[in-house]
């Protein structure tokens, strides 16, 4: 009784299995081995790119993006240990009577910046991702838009 979300090859097979439920959930689309092939590649560029550390900026920017995000609305940490609790990316509460969708629609529109914004548990809150793309410069962006907005 069970119907999967996506179906493909098992959903009206030609060659059933015998087994409904494994025809409509065991192949899930078509098998691209292009990721698999692309593995050692992607693990050489991130030895010759040194990688740890790369991540390592990364979370230390997160850090402080958290830390002067929170400063901003005033608002405390969702938890107590940075460190430990992520790595490049981090969710900070926004206040209360934040209206997400306008604030979402603003900081495209007028920023160019895209962010999740979620309400969970009578929380609104922004996801933000830090990558080795990104900079300082993108934080200061993100946090002089959102005290513009908020």
């Amino acid at each position: 009784m069970l119907k999967p979300l996506v179906v493909s090859w098992g959903y009206e097979s030609e060659a059933p299995s015998g087994s409904q439920f494994i025809d409509h959930h065991e192949w899930w689309g078509t098998r691209d081995l292009a990721a698999f092939l692309s593995v050692p590649v992607a693990i050489e560029f991130q030895r010759q790119h040194h990688w740890e550390e790369v991540q390592s900026a990364c979370h230390d920017l997160a850090v402080e993006s958290q830390q002067r995000l929170c400063a901003l609305t005033g608002l405390a940490l969702l938890h107590s240990d940075a460190e430990a609790w992520f790595r490049q990316m981090f969710t900070a509460p926004l206040p209360a009577d934040t209206d997400n969708a306008a604030l979402k629609a603003r900081l495209y529109d007028e920023f160019r910046i895209e962010a999740p914004l979620v309400a969970w548990n009578g929380h609104k809150l922004i996801r933000v991702s830090i990558q080795a793309y990104n900079s300082r410069r993108d934080v200061d962006r993100l946090l002089a838009a959102l005290q513009s907005c908020l």
